[in-house]
């Protein structure tokens, strides 16, 4: 199943190229009261709202796909995780381009750990990239995500598979510089997730999936998620020993070679097999 958020924040189950309008699944969630429980509802009660909105489409509303804008399809992730370096070709690229990576050693993935991204730089493809610090290069990274499904920590390497949800197609967005990663990652927009969560029965193996990336009509990334040195459910134990996970939040799993700049007017198109596609503008701030 292909579930979606559009517009002023419809639920849409995507088949072929329409939306069909399966608001009225959120009507699964139980309410809550303040504190509401850490993570996003919809995740932690998909089983439910699939099964609701899987009724309705069939007398559901049908809108074209191109007629609507896309969100990100987690509303409220406690928080969105990146793994640096996850590709050898990228830690390659890294150390021969001073540019990426300024007056810093370039280690391995398992030297870094992971890091976070503000919850706050989150949306979806219909909503685009406001670029900051435009004086500064501005870099795209096409990855995959990975949706948590439910609470975790210190999960087995056997288990990690368990915990998934979904998965959708991720740019992790990155400002040039000094700072930390999580400072230049996180700015407003530098979080893209989209264009809906394909839940993971969808995906046979998300170690084995083609990746690609163009910006406007030049291809930049072009790889397959079994050269990731951690790989998804590694990634997933691996995190778990550093932070309790919790349902919606997002694992953006690292980005191969041919990371590059960007600027306003461009137009960013990911492609990941078996999850999807999405175009994203690019625009000055």
């Amino acid at each position: 199943m292909r579930l979606c958020r559009y517009d002023d924040d419809r639920l849409g189950l995507v088949e072929g190229g329409e939306v069909l309008d399966v608001s009225a699944a959120i009507e699964a969630i139980p309410a809550s009261r303040w504190p509401a429980p850490p993570g996003d509802a919809l995740i932690a009660h998909l089983d439910a709202v699939r099964a609701e909105a899987g009724a309705l489409a069939g007398s559901a509303k049908a809108t074209p796909l191109a007629e609507v804008t896309l969100k990100s399809p987690v509303a409220n992730p406690t928080k969105v995780i990146g793994a640096p370096v996850n590709y050898a070709k990228h830690i390659a690229e890294s150390q021969a381009d001073p540019q990426i990576a300024p007056g810093q050693k370039i280690l391995g993935i398992e030297d870094y750990g992971p890091f976070l991204k503000a919850s706050s730089s989150l949306v979806g493809p219909g909503e685009g990239i406001a670029l900051r610090f435009t004086d500064r290069r501005n870099d795209h990274e096409g990855e995959l995500g990975v949706v948590i499904g439910r609470t975790g920590v210190d999960i087995p390497l056997e288990a990690a598979g368990d915990y998934i949800a979904g998965y959708a197609l991720a740019l992790d967005m990155t400002v040039r510089g000094n700072e930390d990663r999580s400072v230049r990652k996180s700015l407003d927009s530098y979080s893209v997730l989209g264009p809906w969560l394909v839940t993971k029965d969808e995906v046979a193996d998300p170690n084995a999936l083609d990746l690609k990336l163009w910006v406007d009509d030049e291809l930049r990334q072009d790889s397959n998620t079994s050269f990731l040195i951690y790989n998804v459910e590694k990634l997933i134990s691996w995190c778990s020993s550093f932070y309790t996970l919790h349902p919606g939040d997002v694992i953006m799993t690292g980005t191969p070679e041919g990371v590059g700049p960007v600027k306003a007017g461009n137009t960013i198109t990911l492609e990941i097999e078996q999850v999807g596609r999405m175009e994203v503008v690019v625009r000055n701030a």
